[in-house]
């Protein structure tokens, strides 16, 4: 994919990221990259909503969800929701959010383990790559490696 890696993270995989303990987590270099600028976090007020209930419902400690919504808001990009035409809608509504602001907002991937999402993959093929982690890691670091 040419150009910079523009990603709308699901909380799943903030969470996965989150409660993992392994320095070599897939999840953890997602946002290790992401601190290192190798790619635009995307970011709505509702994504920013969901990432903030999820984490304190899983017993994130406020100060830490309040320090990652902090940097998530200096160094994540806002996209405006203003386009709300779906091709396929997600079968869950709680996705519409992540969806509504990776098409406003151009992104290149819509990063996830759940598989209402990643059951979209078909109908967004060519504009948004929807794929779990792993995938969009491979992206990464191919990016990495053409710098």
């Amino acid at each position: 994919m040419a150009g910079k890696l523009r990603a709308v993270i699901d909380t799943n995989v903030l969470l996965a990221a989150r409660r993992s303990s392994h320095p070599a987590s897939p999840n953890i270099e997602i946002f290790d990259r992401w601190q290192r600028r190798e790619f635009t976090f995307l970011f709505s007020l509702d994504t920013l909503a969901e990432y903030a209930e999820k984490l304190l419902h899983h017993g994130i400690p406020a100060v830490e969800v309040e320090s990652f919504i902090h940097l998530l808001a200096r160094h994540g990009e806002i996209v405006p929701v203003v386009f709300f035409h779906f091709r396929h809608y997600p079968v869950d509504a709680d996705d519409v959010m992540f969806l509504l602001c990776a098409i406003n907002g151009s992104a290149t991937h819509l990063v996830s383990y759940d598989d209402h999402l990643l059951s979209l993959r078909p109908f967004y093929s060519g504009e948004i790559m929807i794929c779990p982690p792993l995938e969009f890691l491979a992206a990464c670091r191919g990016q990495g490696a053409s710098k």
